[in-house]
C-alpha cells in the first residue's frame, strides 16, 4: 500500500515539473518578437545587427538631418556623438520631435539604413530615456540639463 501512495507521489510530482517546463517554454517562446534590445549608433556600426532583427536605437536627432520626403517618409540621422545612423519613417512623427532632441526608434537596420516602425520623442524639457543619456554619457557629449 505504501508503494502505491509513494509511486502515485512521485507521479504526480514529475508531472507538475514537466507542465512546469512546458509552460515556461511556452511563454518564452510567445514574448521572443517582444524583446528588443537597445543599441547606441556606436554599437550598430561596430556589430551590425541581422536584417531581420528587431531593436531599438536611441540618440539625439542630428541637426540639418531632417528631410520630409514624398508622402509621409521622413529621413534623418540619429547621433550619440561617436557615430550616425540614417534612419527613415514612414508615418506621423510625435509632436515633440525636434532636431537636436532625444529619440527612441524601433525598426531594422537594412543596408546600412535604419528603418523605424515607430519613433519616440523625449516626454518632456527634461526627459530623455536612460538609455540614451548612458550612450552619450560613453560618448562625452552629454550635458546634465540640470547642471548637477
Amino acid at each position: 500500500m505504501k508503494s502505491l501512495k509513494k509511486t502515485r507521489r512521485i507521479q504526480v510530482i514529475a508531472l507538475a515539473a514537466v507542465a512546469l517546463v512546458v509552460s515556461t517554454a511556452l511563454i518564452g517562446y510567445a514574448m521572443r518578437d517582444g524583446i528588443n534590445f537597445f543599441r547606441s549608433p556606436v554599437q550598430v556600426l561596430a556589430e551590425p545587427p541581422a536584417p531581420t532583427e528587431v531593436f531599438r536605437i536611441g540618440g539625439l536627432v542630428a541637426e540639418g538631418s531632417l528631410k520630409r520626403g514624398q508622402g509621409e517618409t521622413i529621413r534623418f540621422d540619429v547621433t550619440d556623438g561617436g557615430a550616425t545612423i540614417p534612419v527613415t519613417y514612414t508615418g506621423v512623427l510625435p509632436d515633440l520631435f525636434e532636431e537636436n532632441q532625444g529619440m527612441v526608434g524601433t525598426g531594422k537596420y537594412i543596408n546600412g539604413v535604419f528603418e523605424a516602425s515607430e519613433i519616440l520623442a523625449k516626454h518632456d524639457e527634461t526627459y530623455m530615456p536612460k538609455e540614451v543619456v548612458d550612450a552619450l554619457k560613453e560618448q562625452g557629449v552629454y550635458q546634465d540639463p540640470n547642471g548637477s
